[in-house]
């Protein structure tokens, strides 16, 4: 393992400690063990908080994106692992501005058993709560069981857009139904090149041969699709956009956003060379892209390979995706 690093065990509290040092006007640290990270200011009091939560290893996701316009508070726990049911009451806690909580946050089973429990426990503090839970990898599961896919890069639309709804100041089920239409329009798929190391473990999470890739795979290495030869990056996005397509129902006045995101170890360079494939596929569509994002947004470690997002926008989203936004790593003027 080639890492900069001290105690392995000490890697997520040392990376939140430079995370909030670095950029005291943005986060501070709180909860158990310093491990929610919540904004600087305290919470605006009539104002529907906003947190998230997992493991570690995805930055910006999670935690990078508490701020103005996105998240109030997050939990984050070790890489790869679930945040504790009381690291999550306590993230809860510091979004609370007395309009209710929603939690969002990706589909995977730890974080929804400790978020449901968390919100159990706010509850008997009358804190009330709602839940919107990203299923947005259409490798992971067929559409007609949407329900049991995985969360992936679709959650920063979902950060962004319903963050600019509590800005508004609009009651916790309003913020919630637009958490829910995000969810709902954003439809994902990655590719992998090679795995990434987990410090605590000291080995990588899965092994591919130097010649092989592997699509559909998830950000925790979870299995996809096929595994077989590296192919060209045209070939890579032609397939990408093709599964992508294929799962939603674009017409020719569709206006989309995409996301072409680094899982942590693929350079600006080739995430350009594919994003000009998928732009030509969608006009060829006659489908308008909004807003492309192109670079780092959900990361895994130091993975090569990459995932695209498509969210289908209507008036209201596209309004909320284009509100001002801040945090270390995503500005929205």
């Amino acid at each position: 393992m080639k890492k900069i690093l001290n105690d392995p065990f000490n890697y997520v509290d040392e990376m939140l400690d430079g995370l909030c040092s670095a950029h005291p006007e943005l986060y501070r640290q709180a909860g158990e063990g310093g491990r929610v990270i919540a904004r600087a200011e305290k919470m605006t009091q009539g104002k529907v908080g906003i947190v998230s939560g997992g493991g570690s290893g995805h930055l910006p996701v999670f935690t990078g994106y508490v701020g103005k316009g996105l998240l109030d508070a997050c939990a984050i726990g070790d890489v790869f692992a679930s945040p504790s049911v009381d690291q999550m009451a306590d993230a809860m806690r510091e979004a609370n501005g007395g309009a209710g909580i929603l939690k969002l946050y990706g589909n995977y089973g730890g974080d929804v058993m400790n978020f449901d429990m968390a919100g159990e426990t706010l509850e008997m503090e009358d804190i009330s709560s709602t839940t919107v839970l990203l299923a947005d990898d259409v490798a992971s599961a067929p559409i007609d069981e949407k329900e049991k896919r995985r969360g992936v890069a679709g959650m920063v639309y979902a950060f962004k857009i319903a963050g600019a709804a509590a800005e508004e100041m609009r009651n916790l089920e309003d913020v919630t139904r637009i958490a829910q239409k995000t969810a709902d329009a954003c439809h994902s798929v990655g590719a992998a090149l090679t795995p990434c190391t987990v410090p605590q473990a000291g080995k990588p999470t899965f092994e591919i041969s130097a010649d092989e890739m592997e699509m559909g795979m998830g950000i925790h290495g979870e299995p996809g699709v096929w595994r077989g030869k590296i192919k060209t990056a045209d070939d890579i996005a032609n397939e990408m956009v093709d599964m992508l397509v294929s799962d939603m129902k674009l017409s020719s006045n569709s206006r989309v956003s995409v996301m072409v995101n680094s899982l942590g170890a693929t350079p600006p360079e080739e995430l350009y060379i594919l994003y000009r494939i998928l732009k030509k596929r969608l006009v060829d569509l006659g489908v308008e892209i909004v807003m492309p994002l192109v670079g780092r947004y959900a990361t895994s470690m130091e993975m090569s390979g990459v995932s695209f997002t498509f969210c289908e926008l209507d008036s209201e989203l596209e309004t909320l995706l284009q509100a001002p936004a801040d945090c270390a790593f995503w500005k929205v003027a």
